[in-house]
């Protein structure tokens, strides 16, 4: 599934994964604005999204991250002689997506991407129009970046800001640089949130500190608990309860014991 909108000059492209019919989930997104592209979705997605772009004049792809749902279509834009720029340390990934240690789920729900070349991004990007600084903002990933552009206001944040509450994490992911990273973002002048989930924020900078508020709650009652002798599951039990679906799902890669776990090594050292 793509859908196709603009928020003022930015083009939204937002792909979910067809499992029923007319019934798509796993949302990932793409933002196309003054012939830049903020990534380029996932590989199972890559015909369509290449087909809505027929004709549209593109220069230059910034990937967020690395992670498969955002470099889909780098190859093939590549091959079209557009630029493809990212943090250095997804350069290697990039070339060789075999690095990314996929899971059998994640093969399954976005397929496996083409390698691509790309080079370091920089500081700041120029397009004709427009002028975007290259924010670090890990976490979610150790190679993750936002684009911001202040005349604007545009935040292009990827995966650096989901929405909700958290319930399970990968064991890679970093809260300390999550919080930090949100922390960041939180002090910018936000008129629009782009986020790598494609659901767009007018009120972004109340977003990102609504979820930083979570987070620091959630660290708060997890140390503790762990001062009270509790073990991690039994933490996870009481911050979360049952584990969610996306546990099994995953085959544990997401869980609720992760999110404790990586809190406490965040933390509690």
């Amino acid at each position: 599934m793509l859908v196709v909108k603009s928020v003022g000059p930015v083009k939204v492209f937002k792909m979910g994964r067809d499992l029923l019919p007319g019934k798509a989930y796993y949302f990932t997104s793409a933002y196309l604005v003054d012939g830049l592209l903020v990534d380029t979705g996932s590989p199972r997605q890559k015909h369509e999204f290449l087909k809505a772009l027929e004709n549209t004049p593109i220069h230059t792809v910034v990937n967020t991250h690395s992670h498969e749902d955002h470099i889909g279509a780098n190859r093939a834009l590549s091959k079209q002689g557009v630029e493809i720029k990212a943090h250095p340390k997804a350069l290697p990934i990039l070339r060789n997506p075999s690095l990314l240690n996929m899971g059998l789920y994640r093969q399954f729900f976005w397929g496996i991407p083409e390698p691509s070349d790309g080079s370091p991004v920089g500081e700041k990007l120029e397009t004709e129009n427009f002028s975007f600084q290259v924010i670090e903002v890990p976490g979610h990933s150790p190679d993750h970046i936002a684009l911001y552009e202040p005349s604007e206001g545009w935040l292009f944040c990827g995966d650096a800001y989901v929405g909700g509450k958290d319930r399970a994490y990968r064991k890679v992911y970093r809260p300390k640089q999550i919080i930090e990273s949100l922390q960041k973002m939180a002090s910018l002048e936000i008129s629009y949130l782009f986020p790598g989930s494609g659901t767009i924020y007018k009120d972004g900078q109340e977003k990102i500190k609504a979820k930083l508020e979570h987070l620091t709650e959630l660290r708060d009652t997890i140390l503790e608990l762990h001062r009270q002798g509790l073990p991690p599951k039994a933490i996870a039990r009481k911050v979360v309860g049952r584990e969610p679906f996306i546990t099994w799902l995953t085959f544990g890669d997401f869980s609720a014991l992760n999110l404790v776990e990586c809190f406490l090594k965040d933390f509690a050292s």
